[in-house]
Protein backbone atom coordinates (compact mmCIF):
# COMPACT_ATOMS: atom_id res chain seq x y z
CA UNK A 1 0.00 0.00 0.00
CA UNK A 2 2.52 2.99 1.32
CA UNK A 3 5.55 3.22 -0.74
CA UNK A 4 8.79 2.36 1.35
CA UNK A 5 10.14 5.43 3.43
CA UNK A 6 13.83 5.47 1.26
CA UNK A 7 11.97 6.17 -2.36
CA UNK A 8 12.48 9.34 -3.87
CA UNK A 9 10.02 10.57 -6.26
CA UNK A 10 12.55 12.40 -8.14
CA UNK A 11 16.49 11.78 -9.19
CA UNK A 12 19.09 12.74 -7.62
CA UNK A 13 20.18 15.29 -10.22
CA UNK A 14 16.51 16.16 -10.35
CA UNK A 15 16.05 16.71 -6.60
CA UNK A 16 19.60 19.23 -7.03
CA UNK A 17 17.75 21.05 -9.58
CA UNK A 18 14.54 21.58 -7.28
CA UNK A 19 16.50 22.27 -4.12
CA UNK A 20 18.36 25.54 -5.81
CA UNK A 21 15.11 26.69 -7.22
CA UNK A 22 13.08 26.28 -3.80
CA UNK A 23 16.77 27.93 -1.92
CA UNK A 24 16.83 31.18 -4.69
CA UNK A 25 13.64 31.46 -6.55
CA UNK A 26 12.59 33.11 -8.38
CA UNK A 27 15.43 31.99 -10.34
CA UNK A 28 16.60 33.32 -13.65
CA UNK A 29 16.45 30.01 -15.72
CA UNK A 30 20.12 30.73 -17.55
CA UNK A 31 21.58 31.56 -13.80
CA UNK A 32 20.58 27.61 -12.32
CA UNK A 33 23.68 26.10 -13.94
CA UNK A 34 26.18 28.46 -11.70
CA UNK A 35 24.57 26.65 -8.48
CA UNK A 36 25.73 23.09 -9.99
CA UNK A 37 28.46 21.29 -11.20
CA UNK A 38 26.58 20.00 -14.57
CA UNK A 39 26.57 20.89 -17.92
CA UNK A 40 24.17 23.76 -19.18
CA UNK A 41 22.46 21.13 -21.56
CA UNK A 42 22.31 18.34 -18.32
CA UNK A 43 20.40 21.56 -16.66
CA UNK A 44 18.42 22.82 -19.90
CA UNK A 45 16.89 18.74 -19.86
CA UNK A 46 16.23 18.74 -16.37
CA UNK A 47 14.78 21.44 -16.10
CA UNK A 48 12.24 20.72 -18.83
CA UNK A 49 11.53 17.38 -17.38
CA UNK A 50 10.43 19.01 -14.58
CA UNK A 51 8.47 21.22 -16.14
CA UNK A 52 6.61 18.79 -18.04
CA UNK A 53 6.42 16.99 -14.80
CA UNK A 54 4.57 20.24 -13.12
CA UNK A 55 6.96 20.43 -10.72
CA UNK A 56 8.51 23.85 -11.89
CA UNK A 57 6.97 26.66 -13.48
CA UNK A 58 8.10 29.55 -15.89
CA UNK A 59 7.76 33.08 -14.57
CA UNK A 60 8.25 37.00 -15.47
CA UNK A 61 12.05 37.94 -16.14
CA UNK A 62 13.77 39.49 -13.18
CA UNK A 63 14.14 43.28 -13.88
CA UNK A 64 17.34 45.11 -14.00
CA UNK A 65 18.79 41.75 -15.70
CA UNK A 66 21.03 42.61 -18.94
CA UNK A 67 21.13 41.20 -22.67
CA UNK A 68 18.14 39.14 -23.63
CA UNK A 69 15.93 38.41 -19.80
CA UNK A 70 15.98 34.86 -18.95
CA UNK A 71 12.57 33.42 -17.81
CA UNK A 72 12.68 32.86 -13.99
CA UNK A 73 12.04 29.25 -12.88
CA UNK A 74 9.36 28.53 -9.81
CA UNK A 75 8.25 25.60 -7.47
CA UNK A 76 4.52 25.26 -8.63
CA UNK A 77 3.21 24.81 -5.11
CA UNK A 78 -0.06 23.21 -5.39
CA UNK A 79 1.70 20.12 -7.74
CA UNK A 80 2.30 17.97 -4.04
CA UNK A 81 1.27 18.30 -0.75
CA UNK A 82 2.63 16.51 2.75
CA UNK A 83 1.58 16.27 6.42
CA UNK A 84 2.93 16.19 9.46
CA UNK A 85 2.03 15.39 12.78
CA UNK A 86 4.20 16.63 16.13
CA UNK A 87 3.10 15.00 19.11
CA UNK A 88 4.09 16.86 22.75
CA UNK A 89 2.95 15.99 26.44
CA UNK A 90 0.46 18.48 25.97
CA UNK A 91 -0.67 19.08 22.71
CA UNK A 92 -0.65 17.49 19.16
CA UNK A 93 -0.16 19.23 16.02
CA UNK A 94 -1.27 18.30 12.10
CA UNK A 95 0.34 20.21 9.38
CA UNK A 96 -0.47 20.63 5.61
CA UNK A 97 2.46 21.42 3.46
CA UNK A 98 2.66 22.64 0.21
CA UNK A 99 5.40 21.90 -2.28
CA UNK A 100 7.32 25.39 -2.05
CA UNK A 101 7.52 24.17 1.76
CA UNK A 102 4.77 26.49 3.30
CA UNK A 103 2.34 25.35 5.77
CA UNK A 104 -1.14 26.26 4.51
CA UNK A 105 -3.10 24.98 7.44
CA UNK A 106 -2.22 24.10 10.70
CA UNK A 107 -4.39 22.64 13.58
CA UNK A 108 -3.51 21.87 17.12
CA UNK A 109 -5.17 19.22 19.52
CA UNK A 110 -5.03 20.67 22.99
CA UNK A 111 -5.17 17.66 24.72
CA UNK A 112 -2.83 14.93 26.79
CA UNK A 113 -2.42 12.44 23.86
CA UNK A 114 -2.21 9.53 26.76
CA UNK A 115 -4.75 7.23 24.83
CA UNK A 116 -2.87 6.89 21.23
CA UNK A 117 -5.56 5.32 19.44
CA UNK A 118 -8.29 8.36 20.35
CA UNK A 119 -5.49 10.63 19.42
CA UNK A 120 -4.99 9.75 16.14
CA UNK A 121 -8.76 9.12 15.61
CA UNK A 122 -8.93 12.96 16.23
CA UNK A 123 -5.96 13.94 14.03
CA UNK A 124 -7.76 11.49 11.04
CA UNK A 125 -11.07 13.70 11.23
CA UNK A 126 -8.34 16.79 11.59
CA UNK A 127 -7.16 15.64 8.44
CA UNK A 128 -10.39 15.08 6.64
CA UNK A 129 -11.47 18.49 7.87
CA UNK A 130 -8.45 20.15 6.37
CA UNK A 131 -8.05 18.69 2.81
CA UNK A 132 -11.66 20.08 2.63
CA UNK A 133 -11.47 23.02 3.24
CA UNK A 134 -8.40 23.78 1.36
CA UNK A 135 -9.81 21.54 -1.37
CA UNK A 136 -6.84 19.28 -1.45
CA UNK A 137 -7.13 16.25 -3.08
CA UNK A 138 -5.90 12.97 -1.14
CA UNK A 139 -4.05 11.77 -4.72
CA UNK A 140 -1.78 14.96 -4.34
CA UNK A 141 -0.37 14.07 -0.87
CA UNK A 142 3.02 12.26 -0.89
CA UNK A 143 3.83 11.42 2.67
CA UNK A 144 3.25 12.18 6.12
CA UNK A 145 6.20 12.69 8.82
CA UNK A 146 5.72 11.84 12.40
CA UNK A 147 7.71 13.71 15.38
CA UNK A 148 7.42 13.18 18.77
CA UNK A 149 10.03 13.51 21.45
CA UNK A 150 11.86 10.78 22.60
CA UNK A 151 14.73 8.85 21.20
CA UNK A 152 15.07 5.53 18.74
CA UNK A 153 15.78 2.37 20.80
CA UNK A 154 15.87 -0.55 17.18
CA UNK A 155 15.87 -0.97 13.99
CA UNK A 156 12.78 -0.43 13.86
CA UNK A 157 12.95 3.01 14.77
CA UNK A 158 10.52 2.60 18.27
CA UNK A 159 10.13 6.04 20.26
CA UNK A 160 11.41 5.66 23.63
CA UNK A 161 9.33 8.79 24.90
CA UNK A 162 8.75 10.64 28.07
CA UNK A 163 6.32 8.94 30.07
CA UNK A 164 2.92 11.24 29.34
CA UNK A 165 4.17 9.62 26.19
CA UNK A 166 4.31 5.86 27.25
CA UNK A 167 1.59 4.82 24.48
CA UNK A 168 3.47 5.91 22.44
CA UNK A 169 6.70 4.35 22.98
CA UNK A 170 8.82 0.84 22.66
CA UNK A 171 6.76 -0.15 19.45
CA UNK A 172 6.91 0.11 15.78
CA UNK A 173 4.47 3.24 14.97
CA UNK A 174 4.69 2.93 11.51
CA UNK A 175 2.26 0.28 10.48
CA UNK A 176 -0.43 2.16 12.72
CA UNK A 177 0.50 5.40 11.14
CA UNK A 178 -0.03 4.02 7.67
CA UNK A 179 -3.35 2.12 8.21
CA UNK A 180 -4.91 5.34 9.46
CA UNK A 181 -3.40 7.71 7.15
CA UNK A 182 -2.84 5.80 4.67
CA UNK A 183 0.02 7.38 3.70
CA UNK A 184 4.02 6.39 3.39
CA UNK A 185 5.39 7.49 7.30
CA UNK A 186 8.82 8.92 8.08
CA UNK A 187 9.53 9.27 11.83
CA UNK A 188 11.81 11.59 13.34
CA UNK A 189 12.01 13.44 16.97
CA UNK A 190 10.58 16.33 17.32
CA UNK A 191 13.98 17.83 17.87
CA UNK A 192 15.61 16.25 15.01
CA UNK A 193 12.39 17.87 12.80
CA UNK A 194 13.02 21.16 14.12
CA UNK A 195 15.80 21.30 12.78
CA UNK A 196 15.06 20.26 9.13
CA UNK A 197 12.36 23.02 9.82
CA UNK A 198 15.35 25.41 10.46
CA UNK A 199 17.57 24.37 7.51
CA UNK A 200 14.35 24.73 4.96
CA UNK A 201 12.77 27.79 6.34
CA UNK A 202 14.79 29.38 9.06
CA UNK A 203 18.75 29.91 9.50
CA UNK A 204 19.46 27.30 6.77
CA UNK A 205 19.18 29.81 4.79
CA UNK A 206 21.85 31.98 5.37
CA UNK A 207 23.86 28.84 7.71
CA UNK A 208 24.48 25.51 6.26
CA UNK A 209 26.22 23.84 9.57
CA UNK A 210 24.13 24.37 12.67
CA UNK A 211 23.39 22.77 15.94
CA UNK A 212 19.81 23.22 17.12
CA UNK A 213 18.81 22.72 20.82
CA UNK A 214 15.16 22.06 21.46
CA UNK A 215 13.83 23.13 24.79
CA UNK A 216 10.66 21.24 25.39
CA UNK A 217 8.99 19.07 28.26
CA UNK A 218 12.72 17.59 27.74
CA UNK A 219 15.90 18.69 25.75
CA UNK A 220 17.20 17.62 23.31
CA UNK A 221 18.75 18.86 19.81
CA UNK A 222 19.55 18.29 15.98
CA UNK A 223 22.71 18.76 13.64
CA UNK A 224 22.69 19.82 9.99
CA UNK A 225 25.71 19.46 8.49
CA UNK A 226 26.83 20.94 5.11
CA UNK A 227 23.02 21.89 4.64
CA UNK A 228 22.05 18.13 4.95
CA UNK A 229 20.45 16.51 8.55
CA UNK A 230 23.04 14.29 10.67
CA UNK A 231 20.97 11.43 11.93
CA UNK A 232 23.71 9.04 13.33
CA UNK A 233 23.90 5.71 12.95
CA UNK A 234 21.15 4.68 15.05
CA UNK A 235 18.97 7.78 14.48
CA UNK A 236 19.86 9.70 17.62
CA UNK A 237 22.60 12.08 16.79
CA UNK A 238 21.62 15.00 18.62
CA UNK A 239 20.29 13.55 21.56
CA UNK A 240 22.18 15.95 23.90
CA UNK A 241 21.14 14.90 27.23
CA UNK A 242 23.08 12.11 27.61
CA UNK A 243 26.10 14.07 28.05
CA UNK A 244 24.48 14.20 31.61
CA UNK A 245 24.99 11.84 34.77
CA UNK A 246 21.52 11.05 36.36
CA UNK A 247 22.50 13.31 39.41
CA UNK A 248 23.25 16.41 36.93
CA UNK A 249 19.95 15.31 34.66
CA UNK A 250 17.62 17.60 37.06
CA UNK A 251 19.91 20.31 35.91
CA UNK A 252 19.73 20.28 31.95
CA UNK A 253 17.45 22.82 31.00
CA UNK A 254 14.45 20.99 30.17
CA UNK A 255 11.45 23.22 30.75
CA UNK A 256 9.80 20.66 32.85
CA UNK A 257 12.14 21.64 35.79
CA UNK A 258 11.55 25.59 35.11
CA UNK A 259 7.67 24.97 35.32
CA UNK A 260 8.45 22.99 38.46
CA UNK A 261 10.57 25.82 40.03
CA UNK A 262 8.26 28.24 39.16
CA UNK A 263 5.47 26.17 40.79
CA UNK A 264 7.55 26.41 44.00
CA UNK A 265 7.28 30.12 43.98
CA UNK A 266 3.64 29.86 42.97
CA UNK A 267 3.29 30.66 39.64
CA UNK A 268 0.66 28.50 38.45
CA UNK A 269 1.77 27.24 34.77
CA UNK A 270 -0.41 24.14 33.21
CA UNK A 271 2.02 23.75 30.21
CA UNK A 272 5.16 23.78 28.22
CA UNK A 273 2.54 26.02 25.68
CA UNK A 274 1.43 28.30 28.13
CA UNK A 275 4.76 28.77 29.64
CA UNK A 276 6.25 29.57 26.15
CA UNK A 277 3.09 32.37 25.77
CA UNK A 278 3.08 33.70 28.54
CA UNK A 279 6.73 33.97 29.88
CA UNK A 280 7.65 36.92 32.45
CA UNK A 281 11.53 37.35 32.92
CA UNK A 282 10.65 38.80 36.31
CA UNK A 283 8.78 35.71 37.82
CA UNK A 284 10.28 34.63 40.87
CA UNK A 285 12.18 31.59 40.26
CA UNK A 286 13.45 32.33 37.25
CA UNK A 287 16.76 34.27 38.11
CA UNK A 288 17.35 30.66 40.44
CA UNK A 289 16.57 28.21 37.39
CA UNK A 290 19.22 29.77 35.23
CA UNK A 291 21.57 29.74 38.37
CA UNK A 292 21.31 26.24 38.59
CA UNK A 293 21.39 25.45 34.68
CA UNK A 294 23.70 27.54 33.18
CA UNK A 295 26.57 25.77 33.68
CA UNK A 296 25.18 22.43 31.81
CA UNK A 297 24.29 24.81 28.90
CA UNK A 298 27.58 26.25 29.13
CA UNK A 299 29.28 22.52 29.09
CA UNK A 300 27.36 21.27 26.33
CA UNK A 301 27.47 24.47 24.15
CA UNK A 302 31.53 24.09 24.81
CA UNK A 303 31.13 20.60 23.45
CA UNK A 304 29.27 21.21 20.87
CA UNK A 305 31.94 24.15 19.46
CA UNK A 306 34.96 21.74 19.98
CA UNK A 307 33.16 18.78 18.46
CA UNK A 308 30.80 19.65 15.76
CA UNK A 309 32.30 23.68 15.46
CA UNK A 310 28.98 25.22 14.17
CA UNK A 311 28.12 28.09 12.20
CA UNK A 312 25.81 28.51 14.42
CA UNK A 313 24.00 27.03 17.40
CA UNK A 314 20.23 27.75 17.43
CA UNK A 315 17.77 28.31 20.58
CA UNK A 316 14.62 26.63 19.42
CA UNK A 317 11.69 24.03 20.21
CA UNK A 318 9.67 25.44 22.59
CA UNK A 319 11.76 27.66 24.05
CA UNK A 320 9.56 30.96 25.21
CA UNK A 321 12.05 33.73 23.08
CA UNK A 322 13.18 36.31 26.14
CA UNK A 323 14.29 33.19 28.35
CA UNK A 324 16.24 32.37 25.10
CA UNK A 325 17.89 36.06 25.03
CA UNK A 326 18.77 35.14 28.58
CA UNK A 327 20.35 32.17 28.67
CA UNK A 328 22.31 33.52 25.54
CA UNK A 329 23.33 36.68 27.79
CA UNK A 330 24.70 34.15 30.63
CA UNK A 331 27.07 32.07 28.40
CA UNK A 332 30.36 31.13 28.83
CA UNK A 333 31.53 31.08 25.26
CA UNK A 334 34.93 29.26 25.08
CA UNK A 335 36.31 32.72 23.05
CA UNK A 336 36.33 33.96 26.59
CA UNK A 337 38.37 32.17 27.87
CA UNK A 338 42.35 31.87 28.21
CA UNK A 339 43.93 30.83 24.80
CA UNK A 340 47.22 30.88 23.56
CA UNK A 341 48.72 33.83 22.41
CA UNK A 342 45.71 35.52 23.24
CA UNK A 343 43.63 34.01 20.07
CA UNK A 344 40.72 32.57 20.28
CA UNK A 345 39.08 29.88 17.97
CA UNK A 346 36.38 30.90 15.72
CA UNK A 347 33.26 31.69 17.37
CA UNK A 348 29.47 29.82 16.78
CA UNK A 349 26.79 32.38 16.49
CA UNK A 350 23.81 32.39 18.95
CA UNK A 351 20.57 32.53 17.49
CA UNK A 352 17.04 32.32 18.35
CA UNK A 353 14.94 30.18 15.92
CA UNK A 354 14.61 31.84 12.94
CA UNK A 355 11.58 29.55 12.01
CA UNK A 356 8.20 31.54 12.49
CA UNK A 357 5.63 28.95 14.06
CA UNK A 358 6.32 25.13 16.13
CA UNK A 359 9.53 24.38 14.17
CA UNK A 360 8.81 20.60 15.22
CA UNK A 361 5.42 20.61 13.39
CA UNK A 362 6.66 22.24 10.45
CA UNK A 363 9.57 19.98 9.96
CA UNK A 364 7.53 17.11 10.32
CA UNK A 365 5.20 17.99 7.44
CA UNK A 366 8.73 19.23 5.78
CA UNK A 367 10.20 15.17 6.29
CA UNK A 368 8.28 14.18 3.00
CA UNK A 369 9.63 16.99 0.85
CA UNK A 370 13.04 16.89 2.20
CA UNK A 371 13.36 13.49 1.16
CA UNK A 372 11.75 12.47 -1.60
CA UNK A 373 11.84 15.68 -3.78
CA UNK A 374 14.85 18.04 -2.15
CA UNK A 375 18.36 17.43 -0.63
Amino acid sequence: MAASEGSPLASENERLILDIVRRHEPIARATITTHTNLTQQSVHRLVETLLTRGLLCTGAPLKGMRGQPSPTIQLVRHAVYSVGISVNTDAVTLSLADFGCNIIAQETLEMVPSDRRVTLAALSRTLQSILKEHAVSRDRLIGLGFAMSGFFVSDNRAFNAPEPLKDWSLFDLRPELEEVFELPVWLENNATTGAISESLRGVGLWCSTFAYLSFNYGFGGGLVLEGKPYLGFHGNAGELSVIYTSEEAPRRPALQYLIAALRKNGISIGSIEELRQNFDPTWPGVEDWLAETMPALDRLIATLVGVVDPQAIVFGGQLPAELGRMMMSRLNMPSGRHHRYGVAPGEARLVLSETKGDAAAIGAALLPLKFRYFL
